[in-house]
């Protein structure tokens, strides 16, 4: 049975206000799709688990923050999980050939599907080119790497408050730029 995009959104804004029983529903809804995901990228049962593990514990403390505009919630959990699972990878220097077209195909069950999220990465690629440099860089540690603010800023050697403020504006133009259609 397929999961619906509206109920992990919902299960997920009460889970960024911290209710438990959202958030175990979440997990029992979206953990067996995105633990064959960890399986396909890690294809060992324990690192698929560690990092699924991880990846939860970081969607449970990140969750206030996600912004269904940007991307649609499985899709935001599985970018997660995709992250611990190569961090696990880095750690265990293991050699795994990874399967690149693996998060297309779980989370895409019709061609349209496939492209409009093709179309929506290609926009967002393209927005997200058009930043300054190091604000492309704290948005890209914050977002897709699961960094704090806090670990963002010791990462740039910058005062906490100049990456809260360059990723509120660039995530502002970012904004603006995908609402557009265009890169601007």
């Amino acid at each position: 049975m397929p999961i619906e995009p509206e109920q992990l959104r919902t299960w997920l804004a009460a889970a960024g206000r911290q209710d438990a029983v959202a958030f175990r529903a979440l997990y029992d809804a979206a953990a067996p799709k995105l633990f064959g995901f960890a399986m396909r990228i890690l294809r060992k049962r324990e690192l698929a688990e560690e990092a699924l593990q991880e990846g939860f514990v970081s969607i449970w403390h990140a969750a206030p923050h996600y912004e269904a505009g940007l991307a649609a919630p499985l899709t935001w959990m599985a970018a997660i999980v995709r992250n611990k699972a190569l961090d696990i990878l880095r750690r265990t220097d293991d050699t795994v050939e990874l399967d690149h077209e693996a998060f297309r195909d779980e989370y895409t069950s019709s061609p349209a599907e496939a492209s409009e999220m093709s179309s929506d990465a290609r926009a967002l690629a393209a927005c997200m080119a058009r930043l300054e440099g190091l604000h492309r860089l704290a948005i890209g540690l914050a977002f897709f790497h699961d960094l704090s603010h806090t670990e963002v800023a010791q990462r740039m050697s910058l005062p906490v408050g100049t990456v809260k403020t360059w990723i509120r504006r660039g995530m502002e133009k970012l904004r603006l730029c995908l609402s557009l259609g265009e890169p601007s």
